[in-house]
């Protein structure tokens, strides 16, 4: 007996096998080293959800990043908006053919800009020609700008005005196509006044709730995010980053304004695509999309189409607001779903390896 154990003691052991890389982990840090401070990817199917987190969550520290953190979504609100609109459509309250005119009258009625000519289809579209009140807002645009403004609070109307001091961007309404925040302010508006309830009310009654969304928020004027969250920051064209993560985002009513998570978002747009926000006529028209060539995507209405690296598409929205830059969507029937954002406004080469990640991880399959 003791010779045995000797002899199984001193046998040569099998070689352990190294334990193969992560492909989404792989990613997540190849887009921490485009020059991102913290980035998280999740991808979500019916019975899998990975994460992955590289960088940390503030600079010139070693704090990991927060695990589910919380961020500004940027212009993936406006999908929120697009849906909200097409519900109200398919509950016959409300047609994408009404005009801005009949909803909120006399509000869209200067410098070439006329309310009359352009209907909510367009607005959702971003084929209104209406200009973009994004550069009239100075937080937004230099650092002086945030630190003197940051808390600044916005109407909808004050918004609308000061897009108005632009003629349009293009005319006639619908001969063109050009990304416009203003669009979608107006949409907000006009949830309002078909519901008598404020823009941020329906999105929670009609999807937050809904979907259980627990860490999805409509900030209003509040400027910091509660919970978990890493630090965002932006150099506003110059060498120098800015902390932005504190913002009064009601310039971004309808448009930029919800804050989330990678898991809150990933459940969105499964939901979303898979037909349990929107009746299929309505999900069909959203998905319905023209060629948009200052995104290099095709847009649909509130909701951009992607092609896939495997072939086919998937849809979704990029999101950005002052730091934070997300990309995410899911496969057309909502079976499979990927978000990732990063802390830092990065270049080309970070937007590149963004959506280069949910390409890949939508057309990933796992055993």
């Amino acid at each position: 007996m003791a010779t045995a154990v000797l002899a199984a003691s001193t046998a040569p052991m099998a070689a352990a096998r190294p334990r193969p890389a992560d492909p989404l982990q792989q990613k997540v840090e190849a887009i921490r080293d485009t020059g991102a401070v913290g980035v998280h990817a999740e991808v979500m199917s019916p019975d899998a959800r990975d994460s992955a987190y590289a960088g940390t969550a503030a600079m010139n520290t070693k704090r990991p990043m927060p695990r589910d953190g919380r961020f500004r979504i940027g212009s993936a609100t406006k999908t929120f908006t697009a849906t909200v609109v097409l519900q109200l459509v398919g509950e016959g309250r409300m047609s994408l053919e009404d005009t801005v005119e009949q909803w909120l009258p006399g509000l869209v009625r200067a410098n070439g800009n006329e309310g009359g000519q352009i209907t909510v289809r367009q607005l959702l579209q971003h084929t209104s020609g209406i200009p973009d009140v994004g550069p009239e807002i100075p937080a937004l645009n230099s650092a002086n700008g945030y630190r003197a403004e940051r808390f600044r609070t916005y109407s909808p109307e004050e918004l609308v005005g000061l897009a108005m001091r632009h003629r349009p961007t293009f005319s006639p309404p619908g001969d063109g196509w050009s990304y416009s925040n203003t669009n979608y302010i107006l949409a907000a508006m006009i949830i309002h006044k078909v519901t008598g309830r404020v823009w941020a009310r329906e999105v929670k009654d009609r999807i937050i709730r809904p979907l259980k969304l627990r860490d999805t928020s409509t900030p209003g004027v509040f400027p910091s995010i509660l919970g978990p969250h890493a630090q965002a920051y932006t150099a506003f064209g110059t060498g120098t980053d800015t902390d932005v993560t504190k913002l009064n985002s009601s310039m971004a009513v309808g448009s930029g304004s919800i804050i989330s998570t990678a898991r809150d978002l990933n459940r969105f747009y499964a939901a979303l695509l898979g037909g349990r926000l929107l009746a299929p006529a309505q999900l069909d028209e959203m998905a319905t999309t023209m060629r948009a060539p200052e995104l290099g995507v095709r847009y649909g209405l509130g909701l951009a189409e992607i092609p896939l690296p495997c072939g086919g598409s998937f849809f979704g929205h990029r999101g950005e607001l002052l730091g934070y830059v997300a990309w995410g969507g899911a496969t057309r029937d909502g079976t499979r779903s990927a978000v990732v954002y990063v802390t830092r406004d990065g270049g080309q080469d970070t937007q590149q390896a963004m959506i280069g990640l949910v390409g890949q991880e939508l057309c990933r399959t796992r055993s």
